[in-house]
């Protein structure tokens, strides 16, 4: 489960202030129908109305939408409690301009409908209630009390009566408002829930991979004690008469050494990565001496035949050396080579301030099932218990420094897995490296050098 106070305010913020952003809408469109009908009710129709007090109405209204944009500027999530002022108001000026207009006898006294619906899409329970009882109680005053409409009683007229035309171009106002406005509420309210089902998906994405960190620091615990010892049994052997007088299996204990190593290595990488935030105890490098440290470490651990390494990068950059970055892209070779074992390849590229590195083998490719699950675990076509967590935990680390992974086939055939990263996200403040920096000397005092 998602705490609630990790992803609910962000949510609540954004689809508040597109909920609040189609009221100002709204109101503008409100504002501009409101004078176009006030003119041709009272030049075209010759019907007397009050148009100082009309125009003064329509004049706060205008106010009040002018300081519900200048709310929108605030970086602060827009409460249930604010739309309710919002429709409030509303509410509020349409009573006013009807009071000053017929009061009931206006046809237009049915866009408290229209108030009535939004309420009941955008707020709470008690808030639309409240709405509820505010818009029938404001239609009954109007009943009682309201400036008379001259309007001639000609409803034998039909479709030429002023009042059946009103009360037409009333119901085409409102379904025309609802329509439009109804279906942008509901494209929030999807855009939420899409939010919220990736939140809860990269939550339990995260949590497994917690798991797996703890079930690897407690592996790498345990597997630290047996390998020192295999080290320490295969330089004995080496030094036997028995194994130097026989070149093979001299040979086999030194690639057997060369493996144990190998595996001390990752051991040590493991309780390195659980033990060090990001950022302490890092080395500055560059692009360059990164990505060829990170090809030479994987070519002469690794048993490929045919490796194709290009470097497009152009003009170098330094950035922070990331262990975990590095592990990424030997996940992605380490794919490639197995669907691959004769030919991989490594392509390192810039666009702007983004690193772009392409892996490509010359295997069978992604079907089509796979691509659209590729990234989560357990989807994988190796058939066997554990497959896809590589590609997993590739994702989740390049998503987590910013960045994004995409995975397709090859027009000649085989398979290219493309990861782009932000540099942004490779680097620190330069005064954080002044800080490790002038810190050096401390450590080396305090005997953390040896």
């Amino acid at each position: 489960m998602i705490p609630p106070s990790a992803t609910t305010p962000v949510d609540d913020d954004a689809t508040g202030r597109k909920n609040m952003q189609q009221l100002i809408q709204l109101r503008w469109i409100a504002v501009l129908g409101q004078v176009g009908t006030i003119l041709v009710v009272f030049f075209v129709f010759r019907i007397e109305l009050p148009l100082l007090y009309m125009f003064a109405v329509l004049a706060g209204l205008v106010a009040f939408n002018g300081a519900s944009l200048l709310r929108l500027r605030l970086r602060r999530p827009v409460s249930n409690g604010e739309l309710f002022v919002a429709l409030l108001v509303d509410v509020i000026t349409l009573t006013m301009q009807l009071y000053l207009s017929g009061g009931a006898t206006n046809p237009f006294i049915f866009l408290y409908l229209l108030q009535v619906v939004l309420a009941a899409v955008l707020l709470e329970a008690w808030s639309t209630w409240i709405i509820l009882l505010v818009t029938a109680g404001c239609f009954v005053a109007l009943e009682f009390a309201a400036r008379p409409l001259p309007l001639p009683l000609d409803y034998e007229l039909g479709p030429l009566s002023l009042y059946i035309q009103g009360m037409l171009l009333c119901f085409v106002l409102n379904a025309v408002l609802l329509v439009i406005f109804i279906n942008r509420i509901t494209r929030n309210r999807r855009d939420r829930d899409a939010r919220l089902a990736a939140l809860r998906q990269r939550a339990a994405e995260e949590e497994h991979i917690v798991r797996m960190g703890l079930l690897a620091s407690g592996a790498a615990h345990e597997l630290g004690t047996p390998l020192a010892t295999l080290a320490v049994i295969l330089g004995d052997w080496r030094r036997m008469p028995v194994f130097q007088s026989d070149p093979d299996l001299a040979q086999e204990i030194g690639e057997m050494q060369t493996q144990v190593l190998r595996c001390k290595s990752i051991v040590s990488g493991i309780l390195l990565s659980a033990g060090e935030a990001r950022g302490e105890a890092s080395e500055e490098t560059t692009v360059h001496a990164f990505v060829d440290e990170l090809v030479a470490e994987w070519r002469t651990t690794r048993p490929v035949n045919d490796f194709e390494y290009r470097n497009l990068f152009g003009e170098d950059r330094a950035i922070i050396s990331d262990s975990a970055l590095k592990q990424t892209v030997h996940n992605v070779l380490d794919n490639a080579l197995e669907a691959s074992p004769h030919w991989v390849g490594l392509e390192v590229s810039r666009r702007d301030d983004t690193l772009i590195v392409s892996v490509m083998d010359q295997g069978a490719g992604f079907s089509e099932a796979m691509l659209s699950h590729l990234g989560r675990p357990y989807q994988s076509t190796k058939g066997r218990p554990g497959g896809g967590l590589g590609l997993f935990l590739v994702f989740n680390v390049v998503r987590t420094l910013g960045g994004n992974v995409r995975a397709g086939n090859r027009p000649q055939g085989g398979a290219v897995v493309t990861l782009t990263l932000p540099l942004s996200a490779l680097t620190i403040d330069e005064q954080e490296i002044d800080e490790q920096r002038m810190d050096e000397p401390d450590r080396k005092e305090g005997g953390y050098e040896h």
